[in-house]
């Protein structure tokens, strides 16, 4: 087994940082979508019950059961705000979440960058090594060549 060169250990590292904050970004996103759903129900429940209301109030109601409608609105509408305040942290969650990511794909991509020129600049030099090589060959010959036909 070859012992891996600095960068590659590197990229390797920024590989395994990239795909944790991808694991992390995910499991983000998820948390606002459950968030957000239970936003939604709530909302959706108070409307119902303040549905309820209207229908009661419509049929008549008494005082004591106007004002449990009401203090019960309240408290939903309390809960929704709360459920509010928690969706805009949770998106604040994943918007952070997401830049760590771009950061480690940016490093990542750094990473690759130099790996490429490395790669470039190794197969450059080995073309060369072999042109010299060649070149040499091809002198070697033709002084043979020579050298055969001054002797002939």
């Amino acid at each position: 087994m070859t012992a891996q060169s600095p960068l590659e250990m590197l990229t390797d590292l920024a590989r395994e940082a990239r795909d944790q904050a991808g694991h992390a970004l995910a499991s983000e996103r998820n948390n606002e979508r459950m968030v957000a759903q239970q936003l939604e129900s709530l909302g959706t429940y108070r409307a119902e019950y303040a549905q309820r209301l209207q229908q009661a109030m419509c049929e008549g109601i008494d005082p004591a059961t106007m004002q449990n409608y009401q203090q019960f609105l309240g408290a939903l509408d309390d809960a929704l705000g709360r459920a509010k305040d928690a969706l805009a942290a949770q998106q604040q969650r994943v918007l952070k979440s997401q830049k760590r990511w771009q950061n480690e794909q940016s490093r990542l991509s750094s990473y690759n960058t130099l790996t490429t020129r490395r790669l470039l600049q190794e197969q450059l030099a080995e073309h060369r090594r072999e042109q010299r090589l060649n070149d040499e060959l091809v002198t070697n010959r033709e002084v043979r060549r020579r050298l055969q036909q001054q002797d002939a």
